[in-house]
């Protein structure tokens, strides 16, 4: 990333400037936005100012005064705390308005980075700090059109390996071969590595009670068995195993017999027609040319589930940005555990993933949508039925 592209977009913003802090790397988006080197290790502060015009200036400690040698810019240097508090001073002297990685009342943990303390410091200079979110969207969530094509196959073959997981499960219970919770998720991960897959964690392979838990995971110590006239529930993401690739995440639930009951039909399809809603409500809005925030897309779909009486059963946020980490750093479909009024901007993907979790199951549907150009898609497969196993 260019000094140049991010002058150019703090002045888009109508920003003074960028203010980078960081510690023992406790900021992560520093290090990726500024492209700074994996080593050497941080021991002592250090800053980086980017203004919006003009040339950058760097604050260091003289005996890791080369940590940010790779940047543009004039340098000074500091020993003691006193001296430190002096030239952030005189660096950002002047600036009325610059953006830092803080968030107000901490509202996208994603983003909000610096400590209290350099905020009192900043703020002490006469600097107003605003968020650096609709920033780090630009620079961090964007993705380029291999890294769209390698979602797209990644999509496909993660598609074929949940068709597969529920196969396994069908063949089992008609063979009366016992299976677990864990067995099909080490035959998920057995099929992403044969597959040119990888993934952090996971999958989720969930029954019942235990799959009105988000984020359940089996272990050796911990699985459920898969019997008959039972939900099942698989949440399963990865990407390919390049560099810079980009994760594909979905959701879909089955049901081990012949009649589905009418409770989990019924949840299904609230469910379903929410995570439906929202998609469209996207789809329609990036057609039209509309600027939509991330609380909107959620608003529309908790209000469905709302109006179909289990708004109670619906507690974590509709959808989460998606990138190189399966939890991205854009815009997140969520009024409810923050209120993300980030723009969805071009370039960018995230879920839709409503659930309706029961105290004796749980049901989610997760779909990825892609913003382009002038268009919106949910880019795999959509389940439409339950998966009848």
């Amino acid at each position: 990333m260019t000094i140049a592209t991010i002058q150019e977009a703090l002045r888009d913003a109508r920003l003074d400037g960028w203010l980078f802090f960081d510690h023992h790397r406790r900021d992560p988006l520093a290090y990726r936005i500024l492209n700074i080197p994996d080593a050497p290790e941080p021991t002592r502060r250090w800053y980086y100012f980017v203004p919006s015009r003009g040339e950058p200036r760097k604050l260091v400690h003289r005996i890791e005064s080369g940590m940010l040698d790779g940047l543009p810019g004039t340098t000074q240097q500091y020993s003691s705390w006193a001296d430190q508090q002096e030239k952030l001073q005189k660096i950002i002297v002047g600036y009325s308005k610059v953006a830092m990685q803080y968030s107000p009342k901490c509202a996208i943990p994603y983003v909000s980075l610096v400590d209290g303390g350099t905020i009192e410091l900043v703020r002490n200079a006469g600097v107003e700090i605003v968020s650096s979110a609709d920033l780090i969207q630009l620079f961090e969530a964007r993705w380029s059109e291999e890294q769209f094509c390698q979602h797209t196959q990644a999509g496909q073959l993660v598609d074929a390996v949940r068709r597969e997981a529920f196969q396994l499960i069908g063949e089992r219970l008609r063979g009366g071969i016992e299976l677990s919770e864990f067995e099909v998720q080490q035959f998920i991960r057995r099929k992403f590595a044969e597959m040119g897959l990888q993934t952090n964690h996971g999958p989720i392979v969930a029954v019942n009670a235990n799959a009105s838990d988000p984020h359940y995971e089996p272990s050796q110590a911990r699985s459920s068995p898969i019997n008959r006239g039972a939900v099942v529930l698989i949440d399963l993401w990865a990407k390919l195993d390049h560099p810079h690739a980009v994760y594909y995440d979905v959701t879909w639930t089955g049901f081990t017999g012949a009649v589905v009951p009418d409770n989990v039909q019924n949840v299904f399809a609230v469910v379903r027609d929410a995570r439906k809603t929202g998609s469209t409500f996207v789809i329609d809005a990036i057609a039209k040319g509309q600027d939509i925030a991330g609380y909107q897309v959620d608003d529309v779909v908790r209000g469905h589930i709302a109006g179909k009486g289990l708004a109670d059963f619906f507690f974590h946020r509709t959808g989460h940005s998606i990138g190189t980490d399966v939890h991205g750093t854009g815009a997140n479909m969520d009024n409810l555990e923050s209120h993300d009024v980030r723009r969805i901007i071009e370039s960018t993907c995230f879920s839709i993933e409503p659930g309706v979790y029961l105290p004796e199951f749980g049901i989610r549907s997760e779909v990825n949508v892609y913003v382009g150009k002038g268009f919106a898609r949910v880019t795999g497969e959509e389940q439409e039925e339950l998966v009848r196993i």
